[in-house]
């Protein structure tokens, strides 16, 4: 069981949204579901408390931490796709400028290490420092975006309330936005349900698990489906983004087009797929593992075995693990409002 307390108030008025805060703000509790890894969000450094989350969330779909105020941090991760930017290979910001990386879903935040494609975001409090400030995404700078929220008298209430006093900070800014990142917590899926006893899974449902678990979970394991490494997967290197994973952030070479394995959470929501979004469909990823993985020189192990390069699926077996990724689907977390712009 995971519980959330949230007592802020939202009345409209003239359209606009208008969040009372908390008189005397209160912790947010965040409890781990069951299986789950234990919370690694510095809870000490970054308390989370009910009138945080709501300041997070206002500035989670702000305009004017952009430099023209138009992208906010939820233009390219939007809710009922997992927080991910569907349709988009990689990420349009400002200015329809083109990024080099596939946006990732934003989900269960609060037990993971790290946070972006090459791990160079391991720092929650900090992560959103860089979308903020990179020239194709919103283009802007913290004392931009305090200058814009200083002049706003809600924001002033809304910082007080959370923070104590009326100062608005880039600290504070960032740190708001990653308490409201950490309450989103996906666990309500079919497999959750099943791992329960509330639900039976079909026969195709219950073969796919097998085969995933034989040929997948070595990498996408425990109840978050990753298990946070960075592994060469032969894909081909896309010239198109100059993108080598992991080598951009140690500059070895056999971090060579390494990239985070992603947790497989709502991946059904999630397309495209891969750091640079080239695979639209889930069949596309099978029949890349299946057949055209390159046997690149630091290819992960797991892909070369027994003389083989990729992974063995027959035509069915790709369609069994398919029906089972579904039931990694969570639609309550798709459409909570509490979450929602």
């Amino acid at each position: 069981m995971f519980l959330f307390f949230l007592a802020f108030t939202l009345t409209s008025c003239t359209g606009d949204e208008v969040i009372e805060p908390l008189p005397k703000d209160e912790a947010y509790r965040l409890d781990k579901p069951s299986g789950f890894p234990e919370i690694t969000f510095d809870i000490t450094g970054n308390p989370v408390t009910v009138n945080g989350v709501a300041l997070g969330k206002k500035l989670f779909y702000e305009g004017k931490l952009s430099r023209n105020n138009t992208i906010s941090c939820g233009f390219c991760h939007i809710q009922e796709y997992a927080f991910t930017h569907h349709g988009h290979t990689v990420s349009h910001g400002i200015d329809d400028r083109l990024g080099i990386r596939n946006a990732p879903p934003i989900q269960n935040m609060v037990f993971l290490k790290n946070y972006t494609w090459d791990g160079v975001g391991h720092n929650l409090d900090e992560r959103s420092l860089v979308p903020i400030t990179t020239d194709f995404e919103m283009d802007s700078s913290l004392p931009e975006a305090v200058g814009k929220l200083n002049a706003d008298a809600s924001y002033k209430k809304m910082f007080k309330a959370a923070f104590g006093d009326e100062n608005i900070t880039g600290e504070r800014i960032l740190k708001a936005i990653s308490q409201f990142m950490v309450t989103m917590i996906s666990a309500d899926s079919k497999y959750d349900r099943m791992k329960k006893g509330n639900v039976v899974f079909t026969a195709e449902e219950n073969q796919g698990m097998a085969l995933f678990q034989n040929k997948c979970a070595a990498c996408h394991s425990g109840d978050l489906f990753t298990d946070e490494s960075y592994r060469n997967t032969g894909m081909y290197y896309n010239t198109q983004f100059g993108d080598r994973g992991r080598y951009r952030v140690t500059l070895d070479w056999n971090d060579n087009m390494k990239f985070r394995v992603p947790s497989l959470r709502n991946v059904e929501y999630t397309a495209p797929y891969m750091h640079d979004g080239r695979f639209y469909s889930l069949e596309a990823v099978m029949n890349f593992y299946s057949e055209n993985v390159e046997n690149q020189p630091n290819l992960d192990p797991l892909l070369k075995q027994n003389g083989h390069v990729g992974i063995p699926m027959t035509a069915s077996e790709k369609q069994n693990i398919i029906a089972f990724l579904k039931t990694l689907s969570d639609k309550n977390f798709i459409t909570n409002p509490k979450f929602a712009e």
